[in-house]
């Protein structure tokens, strides 16, 4: 592995807010941001000491071009209109009712890249607008 002949590395894994929290109808996706979330946690101790880390970023809703699609779908669905949908389907479940953005995931990710995050492993960095403080 590269990484152990530098002595140094970044692994980023992107789990999900479901990695530390679950939903219901949803177990095949919530089994496997768990899974995310625990094999950024035993890569971190497998590592350890070497300069490498490893940790896991959960994002709640973040609006990209899939989450885009899937709205005219939830206001048929739901008999809505864009705006709620938004705020009573997909974002009742993040208290700040907003989307992360891309560059707020990209951001968090440069913060574990930089120095700071020197002693930041095995562990969760949530961007989910407050989802997982439920």
């Amino acid at each position: 592995m590269r990484f152990k002949a530098r002595g140094w590395g970044r692994i980023i894994n992107v789990a999900s807010a479901h990695g530390l929290t679950a939903s219901p109808f949803k177990s095949a996706y919530v089994a496997a941001k768990h899974g995310v979330v625990g094999l950024s946690k035993t890569i971190a101790l497998e590592v350890a000491g070497q300069g490498i880390t490893c940790n896991a970023i959960c994002p709640g809703y973040v609006l990209t071009p899939l989450v885009e699609a899937q709205i005219p779908e939830q206001m048929k669905v739901h008999g809505m209109d864009r705006e709620t949908v938004l705020r009573e389907v997909m974002l009742q479940r993040q208290p700040s009712r907003q989307f992360a953005t891309v560059e707020q995931i990209g951001g968090t990710a440069v913060y574990l890249c930089s120095p700071a995050a020197d002693q930041v492993t095995g562990t969760t960095i949530s961007v989910d607008g407050g989802w997982t403080a439920l």
